[in-house]
């Protein structure tokens, strides 16, 4: 950011004119949807102007549904969010809100590693092409639910590098970034866990978990996100609907 004060003419309200230079590297994609803005001293250093005047010009735009505030971390892009057809395709936070209930997560690893043999052939690229991979604890209501890792391709959403997924969910991300998920197909298995991932879940090695593996596809066929979900059992209610033709 320029450390000058040329984008300041004073001779407009200095909160509205942050605002506008705030917006402006929002929608030129100098601050990329699910990433921080510099702090408040950061600004108000910059620009020459005080902290009132820096935290007045950022709750407009948290007004305007533009930046997120989040206690004791920092305040954070929104992109623009699609419409969806929840009761086909659905994240973690999703799923639990439709049942009135709080999600959260914890991120035990979030890193960016080669694809490999066996990950190469499920998103169909060079072995050596960089994939992310971020594990995770979901709770529901503060209780553990599930242990999930999930493996994305770095050239599907290279910003997720900068995403705090502790703020944003990963459909979340999806959206700000026009990212279609257009299906995916879940098998259902049981598994169980070693000691030291099992400890995540409140349960011990021996228990048996339900495992659910996801392939999701864009409309073109190709792999988006492939992810293992090892779910407690005493805490899942699944229902599958069938129907008959004829």
């Amino acid at each position: 950011m320029n450390s000058t004060l040329s984008n300041i003419d004073y001779q407009s309200p200095m909160y509205l004119q942050l605002r506008e230079i705030i917006r402006t590297k929002i929608e030129d994609g100098d601050f990329p949807p699910g990433t921080a803005i510099p702090t408040e001293h950061e600004l108000a250093k910059t620009y020459g102007i005080n902290r009132l005047t820096v935290r007045n010009g950022i709750a407009a735009l948290v007004n305007e549904g533009l930046l997120k505030r989040i206690q004791g971390k920092g305040v954070y892009v929104l992109g623009e969010k699609r419409e969806q057809d929840l009761e086909t395709l659905e994240g973690f936070s999703q799923m639990v809100r439709k049942k009135n209930a709080n999600p959260s997560s914890q991120i035990l690893a979030k890193s960016l590693r080669p694809a490999g043999h066996k990950y190469g052939k499920i998103f169909t690229i060079d072995p050596a092409d960089q994939i992310f991979y971020i594990k995770r604890v979901n709770y529901i209501d503060r209780e553990p639910y599930s242990l999930e890792e999930i493996y994305i391709p770095h050239a599907v959403v290279p910003e997720l590098e900068d995403i705090d997924l502790s703020v944003f969910s990963v459909y979340e991300i999806y959206d700000f970034y026009n990212i279609d998920i257009a299906y995916s197909r879940q098998t259902l298995d049981l598994t169980q866990l070693d000691q030291s991932d099992a400890r995540f879940l409140d349960v011990d090695s021996s228990t048996p978990l339900l495992l659910f593996t996801n392939t999701s596809y864009n409309a073109a066929e190709a792999v988006m996100e492939y992810s293992r979900s090892c779910t407690r059992p005493d805490k899942a209610n699944y229902k599958v609907n069938f129907s008959t033709k004829g």
